[in-house]
Protein backbone atom coordinates (compact mmCIF):
# COMPACT_ATOMS: atom_id res chain seq x y z
CA UNK A 1 0.00 0.00 0.00
CA UNK A 2 2.69 2.80 0.79
CA UNK A 3 2.67 4.51 -2.58
CA UNK A 4 6.13 6.43 -4.30
CA UNK A 5 7.57 9.29 -2.06
CA UNK A 6 6.77 12.03 -4.91
CA UNK A 7 3.63 13.93 -5.19
CA UNK A 8 1.64 11.40 -6.86
CA UNK A 9 -1.30 10.18 -5.47
CA UNK A 10 -1.32 6.92 -3.45
CA UNK A 11 -3.29 4.62 -4.01
CA UNK A 12 -6.84 4.02 -2.95
CA UNK A 13 -6.83 2.44 0.71
CA UNK A 14 -9.55 -0.01 1.00
CA UNK A 15 -9.92 1.44 4.25
CA UNK A 16 -10.82 4.75 3.31
CA UNK A 17 -13.97 6.13 5.08
CA UNK A 18 -14.19 3.57 7.27
CA UNK A 19 -14.29 4.62 11.27
CA UNK A 20 -12.20 2.63 14.03
CA UNK A 21 -14.68 3.01 17.16
CA UNK A 22 -13.37 -0.76 18.18
CA UNK A 23 -11.40 -3.40 16.34
CA UNK A 24 -14.48 -5.66 16.13
CA UNK A 25 -15.10 -3.08 12.91
CA UNK A 26 -12.32 -4.55 11.66
CA UNK A 27 -11.65 -8.13 9.76
CA UNK A 28 -8.87 -10.57 10.73
CA UNK A 29 -7.01 -9.14 6.90
CA UNK A 30 -7.99 -5.97 7.49
CA UNK A 31 -6.47 -5.99 11.06
CA UNK A 32 -2.83 -7.50 9.27
CA UNK A 33 -3.16 -5.01 6.74
CA UNK A 34 -2.83 -2.09 9.37
CA UNK A 35 0.15 -3.86 11.13
CA UNK A 36 1.78 -4.61 7.95
CA UNK A 37 1.10 -0.35 6.79
CA UNK A 38 2.65 -0.05 10.38
CA UNK A 39 5.74 -1.94 10.02
CA UNK A 40 6.69 0.00 6.30
CA UNK A 41 6.02 2.80 8.02
CA UNK A 42 7.92 2.81 10.84
CA UNK A 43 10.69 1.33 8.22
CA UNK A 44 10.28 4.98 6.39
CA UNK A 45 10.67 7.12 9.98
CA UNK A 46 14.08 5.16 10.88
CA UNK A 47 15.50 5.23 7.82
CA UNK A 48 14.62 8.79 7.79
CA UNK A 49 12.99 8.66 4.54
CA UNK A 50 9.69 11.65 4.14
CA UNK A 51 6.36 9.86 3.74
CA UNK A 52 3.68 13.13 3.40
CA UNK A 53 0.53 10.81 1.89
CA UNK A 54 -2.01 13.35 4.01
CA UNK A 55 -0.47 16.65 2.97
CA UNK A 56 -3.33 19.08 2.93
CA UNK A 57 -5.67 16.78 5.66
CA UNK A 58 -6.54 17.82 9.14
CA UNK A 59 -7.57 16.06 12.20
CA UNK A 60 -9.75 17.47 14.78
CA UNK A 61 -8.46 15.67 18.28
CA UNK A 62 -11.09 15.92 20.63
CA UNK A 63 -10.52 15.21 24.54
CA UNK A 64 -12.82 15.06 27.19
CA UNK A 65 -9.80 12.98 28.99
CA UNK A 66 -6.69 14.62 29.19
CA UNK A 67 -3.93 12.65 27.52
CA UNK A 68 -0.18 12.59 27.20
CA UNK A 69 0.29 9.43 25.12
CA UNK A 70 -2.65 9.90 22.38
CA UNK A 71 -2.22 14.06 21.93
CA UNK A 72 1.50 13.13 20.86
CA UNK A 73 1.11 10.30 19.03
CA UNK A 74 -1.64 11.94 16.75
CA UNK A 75 -0.67 14.95 16.59
CA UNK A 76 3.29 14.10 15.61
CA UNK A 77 1.75 11.12 13.80
CA UNK A 78 -0.24 13.25 11.09
CA UNK A 79 2.39 16.43 11.18
CA UNK A 80 5.05 13.34 10.12
CA UNK A 81 2.36 12.28 6.86
CA UNK A 82 2.10 15.66 5.70
CA UNK A 83 -1.01 17.02 7.42
CA UNK A 84 -2.01 19.00 10.91
CA UNK A 85 -3.80 18.05 14.13
CA UNK A 86 -5.94 20.71 16.01
CA UNK A 87 -6.65 19.58 19.58
CA UNK A 88 -10.01 20.76 21.21
CA UNK A 89 -10.10 20.27 24.87
CA UNK A 90 -12.67 19.72 27.37
CA UNK A 91 -13.40 23.29 28.18
CA UNK A 92 -13.55 24.32 24.17
CA UNK A 93 -15.88 21.56 22.83
CA UNK A 94 -17.79 20.69 26.35
CA UNK A 95 -19.53 17.53 24.06
CA UNK A 96 -22.81 16.71 25.77
CA UNK A 97 -23.22 19.99 27.68
CA UNK A 98 -22.98 22.85 25.73
CA UNK A 99 -23.60 20.71 22.12
CA UNK A 100 -24.64 17.64 21.30
CA UNK A 101 -22.38 14.85 20.40
CA UNK A 102 -23.73 14.40 16.87
CA UNK A 103 -23.63 18.59 16.57
CA UNK A 104 -20.43 18.29 17.02
CA UNK A 105 -19.64 15.33 14.80
CA UNK A 106 -21.81 17.37 11.69
CA UNK A 107 -19.51 20.63 13.02
CA UNK A 108 -16.35 19.23 12.41
CA UNK A 109 -17.09 17.40 9.35
CA UNK A 110 -17.69 20.66 7.71
CA UNK A 111 -13.97 21.56 8.44
CA UNK A 112 -11.88 18.76 9.05
CA UNK A 113 -10.58 15.19 7.44
CA UNK A 114 -11.01 13.04 10.26
CA UNK A 115 -12.09 13.13 14.02
CA UNK A 116 -10.03 11.41 16.69
CA UNK A 117 -12.39 11.30 20.30
CA UNK A 118 -10.78 10.31 23.67
CA UNK A 119 -13.93 10.60 25.98
CA UNK A 120 -15.36 8.52 28.75
CA UNK A 121 -18.75 7.12 27.76
CA UNK A 122 -18.36 4.99 24.39
CA UNK A 123 -22.14 6.06 23.71
CA UNK A 124 -20.95 9.51 22.87
CA UNK A 125 -18.39 8.42 21.05
CA UNK A 126 -20.78 6.32 18.27
CA UNK A 127 -23.18 9.20 18.47
CA UNK A 128 -21.19 11.11 17.00
CA UNK A 129 -19.21 9.10 14.81
CA UNK A 130 -23.42 8.28 13.33
CA UNK A 131 -23.49 11.93 12.35
CA UNK A 132 -20.27 12.57 11.09
CA UNK A 133 -19.14 12.18 7.54
CA UNK A 134 -15.70 11.95 8.31
CA UNK A 135 -14.10 8.80 9.16
CA UNK A 136 -13.93 8.73 13.52
CA UNK A 137 -11.03 7.12 15.07
CA UNK A 138 -11.60 6.25 19.33
CA UNK A 139 -8.54 7.51 21.21
CA UNK A 140 -9.61 5.71 24.26
CA UNK A 141 -13.41 5.26 26.09
CA UNK A 142 -14.26 3.74 29.26
CA UNK A 143 -15.28 0.54 26.96
CA UNK A 144 -12.18 0.68 24.37
CA UNK A 145 -9.15 1.05 23.69
CA UNK A 146 -8.30 -0.24 19.74
CA UNK A 147 -5.33 2.16 18.87
CA UNK A 148 -3.30 0.92 22.26
CA UNK A 149 -4.18 -2.63 20.98
CA UNK A 150 -2.69 -1.87 17.73
CA UNK A 151 0.20 -0.76 19.15
CA UNK A 152 0.48 -4.24 21.71
CA UNK A 153 0.24 -6.20 18.58
CA UNK A 154 2.52 -4.70 16.34
CA UNK A 155 5.03 -5.07 19.76
CA UNK A 156 4.34 -8.37 20.24
CA UNK A 157 5.02 -8.57 16.10
CA UNK A 158 8.25 -7.38 16.29
CA UNK A 159 9.59 -9.53 19.46
CA UNK A 160 7.88 -13.03 18.11
CA UNK A 161 7.94 -12.31 14.45
CA UNK A 162 4.18 -12.92 14.38
CA UNK A 163 1.09 -12.55 16.55
CA UNK A 164 -0.62 -15.86 15.71
CA UNK A 165 -0.36 -18.68 18.32
CA UNK A 166 1.40 -16.24 20.53
CA UNK A 167 0.44 -16.65 24.48
CA UNK A 168 -0.56 -13.05 26.33
CA UNK A 169 -1.38 -13.06 29.75
CA UNK A 170 -3.14 -9.84 30.70
CA UNK A 171 -3.27 -9.93 34.89
CA UNK A 172 -5.54 -6.95 36.54
CA UNK A 173 -8.05 -5.09 35.73
CA UNK A 174 -10.72 -6.24 32.62
CA UNK A 175 -11.17 -2.42 31.82
CA UNK A 176 -10.96 -1.03 28.21
CA UNK A 177 -7.42 -1.94 27.15
CA UNK A 178 -8.39 -5.53 28.12
CA UNK A 179 -11.13 -5.22 25.99
CA UNK A 180 -8.89 -4.17 23.20
CA UNK A 181 -6.66 -6.39 23.69
CA UNK A 182 -9.26 -9.73 23.97
CA UNK A 183 -10.92 -8.75 20.59
CA UNK A 184 -7.19 -7.95 19.23
CA UNK A 185 -5.95 -11.26 20.13
CA UNK A 186 -9.22 -12.88 18.63
CA UNK A 187 -8.77 -11.62 15.34
CA UNK A 188 -5.25 -12.19 14.95
CA UNK A 189 -5.02 -15.45 16.79
CA UNK A 190 -3.25 -14.86 19.96
CA UNK A 191 -4.05 -17.31 22.65
CA UNK A 192 -5.26 -14.20 25.73
CA UNK A 193 -5.47 -15.16 29.19
CA UNK A 194 -7.05 -12.45 31.53
CA UNK A 195 -6.39 -13.38 35.63
CA UNK A 196 -8.54 -10.99 37.51
CA UNK A 197 -10.06 -10.62 40.86
CA UNK A 198 -13.70 -11.68 41.50
CA UNK A 199 -15.92 -9.09 40.10
CA UNK A 200 -13.17 -7.35 38.13
CA UNK A 201 -13.39 -9.17 34.60
CA UNK A 202 -13.98 -7.89 30.99
CA UNK A 203 -17.52 -7.52 30.01
CA UNK A 204 -19.38 -10.08 29.04
CA UNK A 205 -20.20 -9.04 25.98
CA UNK A 206 -16.84 -8.47 24.82
CA UNK A 207 -15.92 -12.06 25.65
CA UNK A 208 -19.00 -13.12 23.60
CA UNK A 209 -17.65 -10.83 20.64
CA UNK A 210 -14.06 -12.15 20.97
CA UNK A 211 -15.71 -15.59 20.91
CA UNK A 212 -17.49 -14.69 17.24
CA UNK A 213 -14.20 -13.40 15.34
CA UNK A 214 -11.99 -15.88 16.66
CA UNK A 215 -10.56 -17.52 20.33
CA UNK A 216 -11.82 -16.20 23.32
CA UNK A 217 -9.85 -14.88 25.96
CA UNK A 218 -9.65 -17.67 28.65
CA UNK A 219 -10.30 -16.14 32.25
CA UNK A 220 -9.43 -16.89 35.72
CA UNK A 221 -8.49 -15.83 38.89
CA UNK A 222 -4.88 -17.01 39.44
CA UNK A 223 -2.45 -14.52 37.63
CA UNK A 224 0.23 -17.73 38.06
CA UNK A 225 -2.26 -19.90 36.05
CA UNK A 226 -2.63 -16.89 33.55
CA UNK A 227 1.09 -16.23 33.54
CA UNK A 228 2.80 -19.66 33.20
CA UNK A 229 4.18 -20.30 29.59
CA UNK A 230 3.34 -17.04 28.50
CA UNK A 231 5.19 -15.11 25.57
CA UNK A 232 4.24 -11.67 27.20
CA UNK A 233 2.99 -10.49 29.95
CA UNK A 234 0.62 -7.44 30.55
CA UNK A 235 -1.09 -5.42 32.79
CA UNK A 236 -2.66 -1.89 33.50
CA UNK A 237 -3.39 0.48 36.08
CA UNK A 238 -5.66 -0.75 39.29
CA UNK A 239 -7.99 2.17 38.93
CA UNK A 240 -8.57 4.18 35.88
CA UNK A 241 -9.24 7.05 35.16
CA UNK A 242 -12.97 8.29 36.80
CA UNK A 243 -12.42 5.63 39.25
CA UNK A 244 -9.93 7.71 41.76
CA UNK A 245 -12.89 7.43 44.96
CA UNK A 246 -12.10 3.74 44.43
CA UNK A 247 -8.03 3.15 44.34
CA UNK A 248 -7.79 2.39 47.58
CA UNK A 249 -10.11 -0.26 48.05
CA UNK A 250 -8.95 -1.61 44.63
CA UNK A 251 -5.11 -2.04 46.26
CA UNK A 252 -6.36 -4.13 48.89
CA UNK A 253 -8.17 -6.44 46.41
CA UNK A 254 -5.61 -6.17 43.45
CA UNK A 255 -2.54 -6.51 45.38
CA UNK A 256 -2.02 -10.42 44.52
CA UNK A 257 -2.08 -9.63 41.05
CA UNK A 258 1.19 -7.32 40.75
CA UNK A 259 3.07 -8.42 38.34
CA UNK A 260 6.74 -9.09 39.79
CA UNK A 261 9.89 -11.25 39.68
CA UNK A 262 7.80 -14.31 40.86
CA UNK A 263 5.33 -14.57 38.61
CA UNK A 264 7.56 -13.43 35.97
CA UNK A 265 9.51 -16.23 36.53
CA UNK A 266 6.77 -18.43 35.66
CA UNK A 267 6.76 -16.68 32.29
CA UNK A 268 8.30 -18.34 29.36
CA UNK A 269 12.11 -18.02 29.27
CA UNK A 270 12.09 -15.37 26.15
CA UNK A 271 8.80 -13.70 27.91
CA UNK A 272 8.50 -9.84 27.94
CA UNK A 273 6.41 -7.60 29.78
CA UNK A 274 3.87 -4.70 28.56
CA UNK A 275 2.36 -1.80 30.01
CA UNK A 276 -0.02 0.81 28.52
CA UNK A 277 1.42 3.32 31.03
CA UNK A 278 1.01 5.54 32.82
CA UNK A 279 2.84 2.94 35.56
CA UNK A 280 2.55 2.67 39.11
CA UNK A 281 5.69 1.49 40.44
CA UNK A 282 4.85 -1.05 43.40
CA UNK A 283 1.24 -1.40 42.88
CA UNK A 284 0.39 -3.41 39.61
CA UNK A 285 3.97 -3.93 38.71
CA UNK A 286 7.55 -4.10 40.61
CA UNK A 287 9.82 -1.61 39.72
CA UNK A 288 12.29 -4.21 38.59
CA UNK A 289 10.13 -5.51 36.12
CA UNK A 290 8.74 -2.73 34.37
CA UNK A 291 12.53 -1.14 34.44
CA UNK A 292 14.43 -4.67 33.56
CA UNK A 293 15.41 -6.58 30.58
CA UNK A 294 12.49 -7.97 29.50
CA UNK A 295 10.16 -4.61 29.55
CA UNK A 296 9.26 -3.43 26.44
CA UNK A 297 6.97 -0.73 27.50
CA UNK A 298 8.60 2.06 25.73
CA UNK A 299 8.96 0.20 22.54
CA UNK A 300 5.12 -0.27 22.89
CA UNK A 301 4.65 3.44 23.98
CA UNK A 302 6.55 4.09 20.93
CA UNK A 303 4.20 1.86 18.75
CA UNK A 304 0.73 4.31 19.44
CA UNK A 305 2.76 6.48 16.92
CA UNK A 306 3.10 3.58 14.27
CA UNK A 307 -0.27 2.24 14.66
CA UNK A 308 -1.61 5.32 14.77
CA UNK A 309 0.42 6.74 11.19
CA UNK A 310 -0.97 3.37 9.16
CA UNK A 311 -4.63 3.66 10.47
CA UNK A 312 -4.89 7.52 9.76
CA UNK A 313 -3.51 6.51 5.97
CA UNK A 314 -5.59 3.97 5.76
CA UNK A 315 -8.99 5.26 6.87
CA UNK A 316 -7.80 8.91 4.87
CA UNK A 317 -6.79 7.25 1.79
Amino acid sequence: MIPQLDDTPPPPSPLAGRDCLTLAEFSPQEVRLILDEAVKIKGLQKARIPYRPLRGRTLAMVFQKPSNRTRVSFEVGMYQLGGHALSLSPQEIQMGKRESPSDTGKVLTRYIDAIMVRTFDHAELEELAAAAEVPVINGLTDTHHPCQALADLLTVREQFGRVEGTKIAYVGDGNNVAHSLAIGCALTGARLSIAHPEGHGPDGEVVRLSAELGEPPKLTQDPEEAVAGAQVVYTDVWASMGQEAEAEERRKRFAPYQVDERLMSLAADDAIFLHCLPAHRGEEVAASVIDGPRSRVFDQAENRLHAQKALLYLLLG
